[in-house]
């Protein structure tokens, strides 16, 4: 089931700053409207960078929608949004699409996200979990009925399973990065874009398993319990530190923007992108994200200034570190 959150920033004229109108009123700098769909894990930062842009763009609306990544590019790509929230990059048959409508686009990395996986705190038997394990669970052909399943010492309780909708990127990204192929996945689980459905789910049956981005675990940690997660180097949990220093694999991304680029010569689109990237890091990390390093936000910075179309993740992008692919 998707779910669609609209949400208007629009703080009063007079609250705000703005020029001096004919007989002493007070107008916005700025007017117009920004429209953002997409990832619901990416939703977070942009609320929250909406919300601050409000206080200083009082005449600029931005809406933010929640229609999972997959879906926010079905409407960028067709030139129904300005902006694109998404929990991983753009995928060449969405590059198609747009080509097909002639819209062209600037890919910014703006925070890292570490998909947690999670289970009901009254799960006393999972320790943690490997790569391997978690393959077994989640792919397509799986046996894997009850937890004794996964591991024999463990309870015969059947695997109640959740998980973002086939719309989302973690989905993909996690689909991809523990059974080898974007999508490919056992079907019998409750799928949702809206990530408080799984929040719920695994909060209310002890037997159950899921994941999502590492904020929402984070805004729900007294709920929930994550598991620590073994991709070779020995189980690690998801935090700020292993995230962002690459440990925490193979679960750890980056997530970005996408904006048109006919979109970004509005001014009020391309102040509100600007604001973004100024303060993505603060704003990321209070919501629960991790924050990229300076460095990152600069080459991020330059390739909106200069108008950089196109995404840097092509074949020749395996094995490069994200600074070296979005450096001018």
């Amino acid at each position: 089931m998707k779910k669609l959150i609209s949400i208007l920033f629009v703080c009063p004229l007079l609250a705000c700053g703005g020029g001096e109108a004919p007989g002493g009123g007070v107008v916005a700098s700025l007017q117009g409207t920004v429209a953002v769909d997409g990832s619901s894990t990416v939703f977070p930062i942009t609320e929250a960078v909406a919300e601050e842009f409000g206080k200083v763009e009082s005449g600029v609306r931005v809406t933010v929608g929640v229609s999972g990544t997959g879906g926010g590019f079905k409407k960028f790509t067709s030139g129904e949004t300005d902006i694109n929230d998404a929990s991983r990059p753009i995928k060449g048959s969405e590059i198609e699409l747009a080509e097909k409508d002639g819209i062209e686009f600037i890919e910014l990395p703006i925070a890292y996200d570490g998909l947690s996986v999670v289970v009901n705190p009254a799960n006393d038997w999972v320790d943690h979990l490997t790569v391997e394990e978690l393959k077994r669970i989640w792919q397509p052909d799986s046996a894997v009925t009850s937890w004794r399943d996964v591991r024999p010492g463990w309870p015969a309780e059947k695997i109640v399973l959740y998980a973002p909708g086939t719309d989302s990127g973690t989905f993909d990204y996690f689909t991809e990065v523990i059974n080898g192929k974007s999508g490919a996945c056992r079907t019998d689980f409750t799928a949702s874009e809206d990530d408080n459905v799984i929040v719920q789910g695994v909060a209310g049956d002890r037997a159950a398993l899921g994941f999502f981005g590492f904020a929402y675990y984070e805004e729900n940690q007294s709920r929930l319990r994550v598991v620590p997660i073994d991709g070779s180097a020995g189980p690690i949990e998801p935090s700020t530190t292993t995230i962002n220093d690459g440990s925490y694999a193979p679960l750890s991304r980056p997530v970005f923007i996408y904006v048109a680029t006919a979109a970004a010569e509005r001014p009020e689109v391309a102040r509100f992108v600007e604001f973004y990237l100024e303060n993505a890091a603060e704003l990321a990390a209070e919501v629960g994200y991790v924050a990229m390093p300076p460095s990152i936000y600069d080459a991020a910075r330059s390739r909106f200034a200069r108008r950089v179309t196109g995404t840097v993740f092509s074949e020749s992008a395996s094995g490069r570190s994200l600074l070296d692919l979005f450096q001018p």
